[in-house]
């Protein structure tokens, strides 16, 4: 039987078989090359985190709400995984725009096939030849690093900081700098990913366990800060640095997916004084602030042709890459215990 990577309790990750159904008229049914999981709000969901997993966001109120009673969302057994590149190998009658032998990328579980809708389908990408895997899973990513970066109103000639270099960071220093950034910062504690920004264009990188960043970061712009931080790392203690390091008037675009936080915020000292903007940045919460001009499905298509044109060079992000046989106890070490060891997991199979 065909075996998929699933989630069978917090923090516990398994390889475990599934049933393989018939190809419907409308589908297309694909066999996976590689995969790569989510790195933030899949893992709190992993350790049992998720807020939705206790309450829910309702979209008419814009506020989460208590579950019913008798409805509270229970853990369960889910398909770990957020997007594959993969091969068709069968298509149903319906199907007009794809062919067997067909190089595509879509969302959904790190699993050996799957049966996807490909009738008017947007989520279903059709690949170029000479189109990196690496890139086409990091289509997500990218998403949430553009809102970020034009939430922020990032313009020709402004100097960037980003905190976090994950792969929505990763991506945003290298997108900022194509925005026209004259100088651009990452900041890290975790060496390996600092030297990845470097070499995708940073200008200068940062340790915050070593270094006053705010400190540096006005030393670096003659006194005067960055105009805009992308911040993605989404802890507490990085936004003093933010605020530090931040211009007067500047904007900081909150990327992350933050928890809860537990203290070690400072609002009563840079944050008083200097006027910092604080935009929080979500890409697929719509209308878009630009709407109507933009909107989600917009930031979409920019970012597969930014990845597909190869402006974005993501063979460092994909880091490390594992094989399928291997993928619960690396999703359990790279993604959940130790995520200082890798940067965005990549699976081939």
């Amino acid at each position: 039987m065909p075996k998929q990577l699933v989630a069978v309790k917090p923090r516990k990750a398994a390889i475990l078989d599934y049933t393989e159904r018939s190809v419907k008229a409308n589908e297309v049914k694909i066999r996976l090359t590689n995969a790569s999981p989510k790195h933030g709000s899949e893992l709190a969901a992993f350790r049992g985190e998720s807020p939705h997993q206790i309450d829910y966001y309702n979209e008419e109120w814009r506020l989460f709400l208590p579950r019913e009673e008798g409805q509270d969302s229970e853990f369960g057994n889910w398909n770990l995984g957020n997007q594959w590149v993969g091969i068709i190998e069968e298509t149903g009658s319906s199907v007009t725009d794809y062919a067997i032998g067909d190089r595509v990328c879509g969302y959904g579980g790190i699993r050996e096939t799957h049966n996807i809708v490909a009738v008017d389908n947007f989520y279903l990408f059709p690949m170029p030849e000479d189109m990196s895997w690496k890139s086409a899973v990091c289509l997500d990513p990218a998403i949430f690093a553009l809102g970020g970066i034009r939430d922020g109103h990032v313009r020709v000639g402004d100097r960037v900081a980003v905190f976090g270099l994950g792969a929505i960071g990763q991506i945003a220093v290298q997108m900022a700098k194509l925005a026209g950034a004259s100088y651009v910062a990452a900041v890290d504690p975790i060496e390996h990913r600092r030297e990845v920004a470097l070499r995708n264009g940073a200008c200068d990188i940062f340790n915050p366990l070593s270094q006053d960043v705010g400190y540096e970061l006005k030393k670096a712009t003659e006194k005067m800060g960055v105009d805009v931080v992308i911040e993605t790392s989404a802890n507490e203690l990085a936004m003093n640095q933010v605020l530090r390091g931040l211009s007067y008037g500047g904007t900081v675009a909150y990327v992350g997916w933050a928890r809860p936080f537990r203290g070690g915020m400072n609002w009563g000292n840079e944050a008083h004084f200097n006027n910092a903007h604080i935009v929080f940045s979500r890409s697929c919460s719509e209308p878009n602030p630009d709407h109507p001009r933009w909107s989600f499905r917009r930031i979409e298509e920019t970012c597969w042709k930014l990845l597909s044109d190869g402006l974005i060079n993501c063979e460092d992000v994909i880091y490390p890459v594992v094989h399928f046989n291997e993928s619960a106890t690396a999703y359990e070490k790279y993604v959940d215990r130790h995520p200082e060891k890798s940067i965005k997991l990549g699976i081939e199979f």
